[in-house]
């Protein structure tokens, strides 16, 4: 899946500007960025439901101004809402999908019966989708998006509504769906669960990508980490001996832990690993070393785009 200086605007509001960027085949590719930078407005496109002003979007290496009817019918779009249709009953809204995908009968309906048994939706087949809750909407929506088993997947704040148990299986879906060869396109705000997921992340602002980068190669960026100890001064001389600036060291008193706790900010994971060995040989008395915010927290919470008014 491809973008190639694709622009988009409404009226005075330029959405998307120029925006480049590639979805590899078989991997799982996160959007990430502040409200009303474009990533809705793209995945549209992506989705051959709306057309750009300029430039072109490929599927599969198909252009959907070119061949709509194709590209709709390899791509599985999920919005950030259900929609219409709860008047229907749960399984009659896959029925519906599959029918206008012209899946055969005998396929149609055991691929409605696995769909259901994949998003735990058995219980609730024969109930009115109006009925559901938003977390339960959002599965039914996953498996609408995934009736005709489509090739390339792009799901809008999935995630939205869901419990834990509903958020672990839809990572596991996503990673199954990107390991059998899917091309998965994947946008929310909730960035620890995106890292999960995730083997590559775009990051948007003001209609432009901003960033782009493999989930592993975020490890080698600064992030904060977090050192807990069970004797504070003896975490405060040594990082004063190892020369190391950190924050305050807060007493047990002060922290949710019970313990002496500190912020180091690290440019990298080998510098993380080199200074819990020298805390460790200096009698620190460490118990608790691990970074304060995810890869993907880290490196939006660095860009220009976490900064702006009205990103928050």
């Amino acid at each position: 899946m491809v973008a190639e200086h694709v622009s988009r605007a409404f009226g005075s509001v330029q959405a998307v500007l120029d925006l480049s960027f590639t979805a590899p085949r078989g991997a799982v590719t996160a959007l990430v960025g502040p409200n009303g930078c474009g990533k809705s407005t793209l995945m549209l496109m992506l989705a051959s439901l709306l057309s750009p002003d300029s430039g072109r979007v490929l599927i599969g290496g198909v252009d959907p101004a070119v061949d709509s009817p194709s590209v709709r019918a390899s791509v599985g779009w999920m919005p950030d809402q259900f929609g219409a249709w709860d008047s229907l009953r749960v399984a009659e809204v896959l029925e519906v999908v599959a029918r206008a995908y012209f899946l055969p009968s005998a396929q149609r309906r055991q691929r409605i019966d696995d769909l259901l048994h994949l998003m735990d939706l058995d219980s609730l087949a024969q109930q009115p989708a109006h009925v559901l809750s938003r977390g339960q909407k959002q599965r039914l929506g996953l498996a609408r998006a995934l009736i005709h088993a489509p090739s390339v997947l792009i799901l809008d704040e999935p995630a939205s509504g869901l419990d834990p148990a509903s958020r672990r299986r839809l990572l596991q879906v996503v990673r199954s769906l990107a390991a059998t060869g899917t091309t998965v396109l994947i946008s929310s705000h909730i960035l620890t669960e995106l890292e999960e997921m995730a083997d590559h992340v775009v990051f948007m602002d003001a209609g432009r990508v901003v960033d782009a980068s493999s989930v592993r190669d975020l490890a080698a960026r600064p992030r904060p980490w977090r050192i807990a100890s069970l004797h504070q001064q003896r975490l405060v001389e040594a990082l004063s001996s190892l020369g190391v600036l950190h924050d305050e060291v807060l007493g047990p008193e002060r922290t949710a832990s019970g313990h002496a706790e500190v912020l180091v900010q690290l440019p990298d994971e080998a510098t993380a690993a080199r200074l819990l060995r020298d805390l460790t040989t200096a009698d620190a008395q460490v118990i608790g070393f691990g970074p304060a915010s995810g890869r993907l927290e880290a490196a939006y919470l660095a860009s220009d785009a976490a900064h702006r008014e009205g990103a928050l």
